[in-house]
C-alpha cells in the first residue's frame, strides 16, 4: 500500500493549530476505510477528489450556486464542516468559504503544481475537500476554495 505522511493541522475559525499528528493513505484518522470500501461508497470523480486530492472541473458543482441556509458536510464522513454563512461568490467556479466551522478541516501542504499551495481536507477522515488562499474576504482574508463532490449539502 502507497504511503504519504503529513503534519495534520486543525483549523478553528481561521487559525491553524499543529496539532503533530502523523497519518498515513490508510488514516489514523477517527473514520477509517478500506480502499474497497471507499470506491463501493463514492463514484470515480468522487473518489479521485477525495481519496488521490484530484479536483473537480470548474463550475461543475451545483453547490457553487446555492446560498439558502444550511450546512455542508463531508461527504466521507458526515462531519459538518462549513456553514453557509460563511460562504461567499469568489467566481472560480468552485463553492467557496471564508472559514470552516470550528475543528472541522485539518491542512497540508500541497506542492503539486510548482508552487506552495494549502491543502484542506476533513479532520475525521482525511478527505481531501480542496486548497485555502490567501485571496479572500473580511473577516479572515481566507478562500477556502472546494471540490463540491466532497461536500453534501443540508438545508436548515
Amino acid at each position: 500500500m502507497h504511503r504519504r505522511h503529513f503534519i495534520l493541522s486543525v483549523l478553528t475559525t481561521g487559525t491553524a493549530i499543529t496539532l503533530g499528528l502523523r497519518a498515513d493513505a490508510a488514516g489514523t484518522f477517527e473514520v477509517t476505510r478500506s480502499e474497497a470500501e471507499w470506491r463501493a461508497m463514492l463514484n470515480d470523480l468522487q473518489y479521485k477528489v477525495m481519496r488521490e486530492e484530484g479536483t473537480e472541473r470548474a463550475g461543475s458543482s451545483p453547490l457553487d450556486k446555492i446560498y439558502s441556509d444550511g450546512t455542508y458536510h463531508c461527504r466521507g464522513c458526515d462531519l459538518p464542516i462549513y456553514s453557509s454563512k460563511h460562504k461567499f461568490d469568489s467566481g472560480t467556479g468552485w463553492p467557496s468559504f471564508y472559514q470552516s466551522l470550528p475543528n472541522a478541516v485539518g491542512t497540508k501542504e500541497d506542492r503539486k503544481l510548482f508552487s506552495v499551495r494549502t491543502e484542506v481536507h476533513c479532520r475525521r477522515c482525511g478527505s481531501h475537500l480542496g486548497h485555502i488562499f490567501d485571496d479572500g474576504p473580511a473577516p479572515t482574508g481566507k478562500r477556502h476554495c472546494l471540490n463540491g463532490v466532497s461536500l453534501v449539502f443540508k438545508e436548515a
